[in-house]
């Protein structure tokens, strides 16, 4: 059995319900296990979730970053949404594309969670 590197937390929906679990689970995760890795990775409709104009969520976002959480947003995504990188929220990591970065992350053998 291989060790984990890591969690993944993968949101590509923009119910505002899906997006608070999976953030809520990440706060959970880091109670349980503080000095676990997590990388978020924001796709498809979740996307509005990065945008600084469009997110509910920018202080529970900044606050995971604080602890060390990466956020991670598909250019695919943006593209689609007519999104830049100057629409994001802060310290947000624009990768190619969100199924390449999920795909490279669990063979690195980090854990993969859909909320």
């Amino acid at each position: 059995m291989s060790e984990k590197k890591g969690v993944l937390f993968h949101v590509n929906d923009a119910d505002a319900a899906k997006q608070r679990a999976a953030l809520r689970n990440i706060e959970n995760l880091l109670v349980e296990m503080p000095n676990m890795r997590v990388e978020l990775v924001i796709q498809g409709d979740a996307v509005n979730m990065a945008a600084s104009s469009q997110s509910r969520w920018p202080g529970e976002i900044q606050a995971l970053q604080d602890k060390g959480v990466s956020t991670v947003v598909c250019l695919n995504s943006m593209k689609a949404n007519n999104l830049t990188e100057g629409d994001l929220l802060p310290s947000m990591t624009i990768v190619p594309s969100a199924v390449g970065e999920l795909v490279r992350r669990q063979q690195e053998g980090m854990a993969y969670v859909k909320p």
